[in-house]
């Protein structure tokens, strides 16, 4: 079955069991993931996998008249397979073992002898212990292929994802996330509320949920509203552009993690992009937000009351509170940490030895330690608990229950992104990457946008940014290799998150909670918030492309 097919029938289940059957998206992604391994013949397999482990043409080997030269030299007597494809599967053209020529420099080579037999670039070459390890991994069952996916992509960001909601639910409940607010509410004053309300939402975007950030500054809007009489779109589209673009860009939220996980790309250098990424795509939204506000108004309107707790909430006294320092600290400490170490393993691979005397191994081992992506984030995890606990002098059966809470939504954003991750590795083995690898030819300005269509694609049709950006990651990662793309992976990762911000209507959950608990009509909301998304996600691949232009990277 044609690649294109199958990716077209992974999808429409995807979609079909979101849309019309209003599957929960773990079932669906599942069930599309175990469709689509099911129906890829075994050639596919082999070739996908095969090409993870084989010496490319012109750069991992050269045939040269009789012989054929190694780019990367092996052990002598080392068994190689060339291996060409037929109708019914990969099948071997020629083997070879390697010998070691002594060239005219002095240095050694590695050769094969026969160089006609791999002389056809569309064959593979690789050891015969690769191809027997390919041959038993594609040869693997539907559900072994399907599970192994799951539990990888689960490894990789199952243990963050729990500690990012534990982070979130405690800085809510601490009064952390309302005291980081009112810090900067303080700061401007009542005429900068807007621009508190960007900061104040990106900022808690990074470990919390949009959802959540949005319950959290809503009520500070309409109470704004009241005191001033006007200015409430401003309020609530400056929140919705401060919070929404920071789950699509920054780690540890699900969607720009495994993102990052699945490109290869440093969790440090994903969080240093996606904030100046998206500082210019909440910037734009900003720009937005004052001009829709000067031309028209929302009214302020009766809306349900079912967020009692975070009434009670944001209605402590300052004293009851954390200070500012201790409510920033597990936001900013991960990514410093994170950072940081990016930083030094950087500095630490590219000064000279005078000026990197400081960068010794001691630093550099602690700085991996603590600056590994679970670490940094089990830190700040304590970081929050013990704030909730002193501050707000919790129960240990209260403490139990917060974190019950916080587990529970956490495992099922765990299972969502495990259950994308095998979609994801099922729509790779299908051989849809080599097709769509070659209608770009090469341009990273191509590559990037497409990236970009096919993400904001699937958000439009099913309405979760992370389902998009988990789906579009399965079909893009074959693009992560700097040659291939022409930039550091980092701007495709990007792109793929700024690809799953349009188009946010009646199919997104964000959609209605903004639209029911801010008082807008349906009508309102497709008027305002989404031209907002589409402006932001515009934005930010604009400026992706920019910079992948001007700073590649590579």
């Amino acid at each position: 079955m044609h690649p294109v097919v199958l990716l077209l029938i992974g999808v429409a289940i995807v979609l079909g069991g979101v849309l019309l059957f209003r599957l929960h998206a773990f079932l669906a992604l599942i069930l599309a993931a175990l469709t689509v391994a099911s129906l890829t013949p075994l050639a596919n397999r082999e070739q996908y996998l095969g090409s993870k482990v084989a010496l490319e043409p012109h750069k991992g080997y050269v045939v040269d008249g009789e012989a054929v030269r190694l780019a990367k030299n092996l052990p002598a007597g080392t068994p190689m397979v060339f291996l060409r494809r037929e109708d019914d599967g990969w099948v071997e053209s020629g083997t070879a073992a390697v010998t070691m020529v002594e060239l005219d420099s002095g240095d050694m080579q590695s050769v094969l002898a026969g160089g006609a037999a791999f002389a056809d670039p569309a064959g593979m070459l690789m050891t015969s212990a690769q191809w027997q390890q390919v041959r038993s991994d594609a040869g693997k069952g539907v559900g072994d292929r399907v599970g192994s996916a799951f539990g990888s992509t689960c490894g990789k960001i199952g243990i963050l994802i729990a500690l990012a909601a534990i982070i979130g639910k405690c800085l809510l409940d601490s009064g952390a996330a309302d005291r980081i607010v009112r810090a900067a509410l303080h700061l401007v004053g009542e005429r900068g509320a807007p621009a508190a309300f960007v900061v104040s939402g990106f900022t808690l975007g990074i470990p919390v949920f949009f959802d959540t950030v949005f319950y959290l500054l809503i009520p500070l809007g309409k109470a704004l509203r009241l005191r001033t009489g006007k200015n409430y779109l401003l309020y609530i589209l400056t929140i919705v552009c401060g919070g929404t673009m920071a789950h699509s860009l920054v780690p540890p939220t699900p969607g720009p993690l495994l993102v990052a996980g699945e490109l290869h790309v440093d969790i440090g250098l994903m969080i240093l992009g996606g904030i100046l990424v998206g500082l210019c795509t909440s910037s734009a939204g900003f720009l937005y937000a004052n001009l829709m506000n000067r031309m028209l108004d929302v009214p302020l309107r009766e809306t349900p009351e079912s967020m009692k707790e975070l009434q009670e909430i944001t209605g402590r006294d300052t004293s009851e509170l954390p200070p500012l320092w201790l409510s920033l600290l597990p936001i900013l400490l991960p990514v410093v940490l994170i950072a940081g170490y990016t930083v030094l393993d950087t500095l630490a691979k590219r000064t000279d030895a005078g000026a990197s005397e400081w960068l010794t191994p001691t630093v550099m081992s602690w700085s991996a330690a603590l600056g590994n992506k679970n670490i940094a984030l089990a830190i700040a995890a304590v970081i929050s608990i013990l704030t909730l606990v002193v501050v707000r002098r919790v129960s240990r059966e209260q403490l139990a229950e917060s974190m019950q809470q916080a587990l529970q939504s956490g495992g099922v954003i765990i299972l969502i992104t495990a259950a994308g991750g095998a979609f994801g590795a099922a729509l790779q083995q299908t051989g849809i990457v080599e097709i769509i690898r070659r209608l770009p030819e090469g341009s990273p300005a191509v590559i990037l946008t497409l990236a970009f269509l096919i993400t904001a694609a699937v958000r439009t049709a099913q309405g979760s940014s992370t389902v998009a950006m988990i789906t579009a990651v399965g079909v893009l990662s074959g693009f992560a290799d700097p040659q291939t793309l022409g930039c550091h992976p980092l701007y495709l990762a990007l792109a793929i998150g700024c690809g799953s911000k349009p188009v946010a209507w009646m199919n997104d959950s964000g959609f209605w909670v903004i639209c029911k608990m801010s008082g807008m009509t349906e009508a309102e909301g497709l008027r305002f918030i989404t031209p907002l998304s589409i402006l932001m996600g515009v934005t930010g691949l604009a400026v992706t492309l920019l910079a992948a232009t001007f700073l590649p990277l590579t």
